[in-house]
């Protein structure tokens, strides 16, 4: 069988800068382990190198009309406080940056000659979706167009509490029905998003397909581990931004309860949350007066190092929002089956990380319940008190669903 040939048009492949890269960089590096032939044009803001992939790093277009126009924007707001973001995007939809962001990926794609791929894969993060921009102008690309549509969009798409409208609103639904309409495939990491999605989009009918967020070889090294950070603790772990909408609060309170249920347990206990600065920081740092095993890192931890922790964590946790429905598939959650550690799910019953997990899976509770999160809390020390090594979650069936080999299945029976 001849060698399939994949070009991938990326936002960042730098794993420090968002959860999202981090999951287009294990895409991409699975892509190669089951044997795919990688072209990868990036628009990362660094030289980045990925092992025996060709990288192209797309250099931003800084002799135009509209780098100019997203310049004076800038400068008008770090200067006079003047923010005419909402006033342009009312107007054109999107902003002088976003259009010229697109024209600078176009422009270095419009250089390829030599690779003719069997499928051009576009990949982006958050709310941006440069990559899909660029592709829409280049037609001879449209039948073979994996379009990757990582979140709802837009904005007014996703399930409440994050939905809002946002300046533009209906310039950016028109531009996704156009890569619904052009693209040959949608692809989306979850289940439940791809059906989500649909509620939208019904033009997209029979051109979904599931490729989930993926494990990849992550670097290890209890070196890399914070002095915060005992192995042999009872250390329950949350990774990643606490957005407005992953209130910890409730966590929190359970965690209190627990420990004054368990008072031996303050002895060996730790709530750990590392990440950016959130609004839930003051309130963090106030509950730590009164519980010193409440730990919140200082802002931003490199990934080797979170990847590590998840590791050695006794509890991994996934905190999504108080709503009806999380179609999401966090980028975290293969890091935790990866680990091999018991999970905490806390988020609403009708979930993506839940239906994966399945309805009997024990540790599950919506975020606010805190007397079940703190039974939950109570049933797993007891079983680490006795055992630490029952808590091993070993997944078998989601580590082959989230790995290479159904990826390459996916991929091998897609017609072009």
């Amino acid at each position: 069988m001849t060698t399939k040939k994949i070009l991938i048009v990326v936002d960042s492949i730098d794993v420090n800068d968002s959860s999202g890269s981090k999951a287009n960089v294990s895409l991409i590096l699975n892509l190669r382990e089951v044997g795919f032939k990688l072209k990868v044009y990036h628009y990362s803001r660094k030289k980045i190198h990925l092992e025996n992939i060709k990288c192209v790093q797309i250099p931003e277009k800084k002799w135009s009309l509209l780098y100019f126009l997203s310049r004076s924007q800038r400068v008008l707001q770090r200067t006079f406080n003047i923010n005419l973001a909402k006033f342009i995007e009312k107007i054109f939809g999107f902003s002088f940056t976003f259009f010229n962001d697109c024209n600078s990926i176009l422009h270095s794609l419009e250089r390829e000659k030599d690779f003719n791929p069997d499928w051009v894969l576009t990949l982006s993060k958050a709310a941006s979706f440069r990559p899909h921009k660029a592709i829409l102008k280049m037609p001879h690309w449209h039948s073979k167009w994996l379009a990757y549509i990582h979140d709802p969009y837009p904005m007014h798409s996703y399930p409440r509490p994050y939905d809002w409208v946002e300046p533009g609103h209906q310039f950016k639904r028109d531009f996704f029905l156009k890569i619904v309409e052009k693209s040959k495939y949608l692809v989306y990491p979850s289940k439940l998003l791809a059906e989500w999605m649909g509620g939208y989009y019904k033009n997209q009918k029979g051109k979904e397909i599931i490729i989930p967020h993926q494990i990849a070889r992550q670097n290890v090294n209890d070196n890399l581990l914070p002095s915060y950070f005992n192995i042999n603790n009872f250390n329950l772990f949350h990774a990643g931004n606490l957005m407005s909408t992953r209130n910890p609060i409730f966590l929190i309170k359970a965690f209190e309860l627990f420990l004054e249920k368990n008072p031996k347990a303050k002895e060996h206990s730790h709530l750990i949350f590392v990440g950016n600065k959130s609004s839930f920081d003051n309130f963090i740092i106030e509950k730590q007066k009164k519980i010193p095993q409440l730990i919140l890192s200082d802002g931003y931890v490199p990934f080797d190092t979170v990847i590590t922790m998840q590791h050695n964590a006794s509890v991994n946790i996934i905190l999504e929002a108080l709503g009806s429905i999380s179609p999401f598939l966090p980028g975290k959650f293969p890091h935790c089956i990866q680990a091999k550690k018991t999970l905490l799910l806390l988020g609403p019953y009708y979930s993506e990380c839940r239906r994966l997990l399945g309805k009997e899976y024990p540790y599950w509770s919506t975020i606010d319940n805190v007397n079940k999160i703190e039974l939950h809390l109570t049933n797993i020390y007891l079983i680490w008190l006795k055992n630490r090594k029952n808590l091993i979650l070993d997944r078998k069936d989601l580590i082959d669903y989230l790995s290479g080999k159904y990826l390459l299945k996916i991929i091998n029976d897609l017609t072009e």
